[in-house]
């Protein structure tokens, strides 16, 4: 434990100490009150339920791990790189942004804007000098202009707060199309319909709730003539200031005037069309309402994930894997893939009955099933084994150095003792004579 002295005179503190010479007041640019990379959505969604879909189905992507890995002949999983890449995706993205972070504006800006960029900002190497370069940090950009090689993309500048637009070959970025553009994205589609019939319904709703009284006042006299026409305009001014300027909004009216309100909500059947289009873009997305509120099963659980979830974030790899992986990086095996937990939806009835599976099987070991329920791996040799901890123990196999040490076992001589040897003979052979004089008598 520091000392006293020392404490007072390395101690730092963030409000008394904080004057780090690195940093300027030129550096402190690009002042916001709100975080400006955040994902803001457009064209209606963000005034929708559209939007509670979107975020749920980006959430559960972003829980799913994407991993830089090396893969076998046949595609099988063999190990995780540790490289920048791999930080990207699993620890920090940039430096506003998260691993899962990063993920999740991918969806989101991928579901709003249909496609969606994701930028190598910080490289080891110019991106446009080499084709083999380390990447630090990366950003979802906003495609802007097409061309033929190349595309504008809209991207979050963190060095001075703001956004900016730059251009950049399209093989140096990654272009992610959202799998469901057909539902979300065209014009006509299942979701722009539901957000503008939504819109119309915020509409009747703010018209209904504006303040109007929606009245008809029947004078008693026939409005022919411009005379009665401006007597009659001048007897509504009246009941308006009347009730605009009463206390609690009570206007007198004359014994032979009739009022009839009309501000009755008009029956349609635009609810029933909102209920129609919402049930069908569930279906054509895979969801429910179950998934929506966390009641739902794990078989829809499973299907929402497959039919889903898996498009997505293979759309994800796939541009990862042509992008940012050369051709000899592809030739040595590397691959982006995706991993679930398959445990996170099994109830704890039935883990125990699975782990017995899974290590009767030799699927997993011991400490990789106390890993996977929470629990500290245990100090022994056994508990890393896959091995079948139900059968009695038996006699583990040689190894090979043991194996080779009892062949020189049976190689060598054994050491034989001829003096003991010699001794013994001479014993034999003094019973011998002895047997043979016991015959002859």
């Amino acid at each position: 434990m520091a000392s006293f002295t020392e404490r007072i005179k390395r101690g730092w503190n963030a409000f008394v100490n904080n004057k780090d010479p690195s940093y300027s007041t030129l550096d402190l640019v690009g002042s916001n009150f709100t975080r400006p990379d955040r994902v803001r959505m457009t064209r209606g969604n963000d005034r929708s339920i559209v939007t509670a879909i979107y975020n749920r189905i980006a959430v559960d992507a972003a829980s799913i791990s994407i991993e830089h890995v090396r893969v076998d002949e046949n595609e099988n999983y063999l190990e995780t790189i540790k490289d920048p890449i791999n930080d990207i995706f699993n620890l920090e993205a940039n430096v506003d942004q998260s691993g899962r972070d990063f993920v999740k504006d991918i969806v989101l800006s991928m579901f709003d804007e249909g496609c969606v960029a994701l930028v190598p900002i910080d490289t080891s190497h110019s991106v446009y000098s080499d084709d083999s370069f380390d990447i630090y940090s990366m950003r979802t950009g906003k495609i802007t202009e097409w061309f033929a090689q190349a595309v504008r993309v809209q991207v979050y500048n963190d060095r001075k707060g703001i956004k900016e637009e730059i251009i950049l070959p399209k093989s140096k970025v990654a272009i992610i199309e959202n799998p469901f553009y057909a539902v979300m994205n065209e014009p006509n589609s299942t979701a722009k319909r539901l957000i503008y019939k939504l819109a119309l319904l915020d509409k009747l709703n703010a018209d209904n709730t504006s303040g109007k009284l929606d009245l008809i006042i029947q004078l008693p006299y026939v409005i022919k003539t411009e005379a009665r026409r401006k007597q009659a305009e001048s007897r509504r001014k009246d009941i308006e200031m009347q009730l605009a300027g009463s206390k609690y909004g009570i206007a007198y009216t004359d014994g032979t005037e009739h009022i009839t309100q009309l501000n009755r909500p008009i029956d349609n059947n635009l609810q029933a069309q909102i209920d129609s289009d919402k049930a069908l873009l569930y279906s054509q997305l895979g969801i429910t309402e179950e998934i929506m509120n966390g009641s739902a099963s794990e078989e829809v659980m499973l299907n929402y994930y497959t039919r889903t979830i898996e498009p997505v974030l293979s759309a994800i790899t796939d541009g990862l894997k042509r992008r940012f992986l050369t051709k000899t990086a592809r030739t040595q095996g590397q691959s982006f893939m995706f991993f679930r937990d398959p445990f996170k939806l099994v109830p704890v009835s039935k883990l125990a009955d699975i782990a017995d599976r899974f290590t009767r099987n030799e699927i997993l070991s011991s400490n990789e099933m106390r890993g996977i329920i929470g629990y500290k791996p245990v100090d022994t040799a056994r508990a890393n084994e896959l091995s079948n901890k139900n059968m009695p123990m038996q006699d583990m196999p040689y190894t090979e150095e043991e194996l080779a040490g009892e062949e020189d076992l049976l190689d060598e001589e054994p050491e034989v003792d001829s003096s003991a040897l010699e001794g013994d003979l001479d014993d034999i052979d003094s019973q011998l004579d002895e047997l043979e004089r016991l015959v002859n008598e």
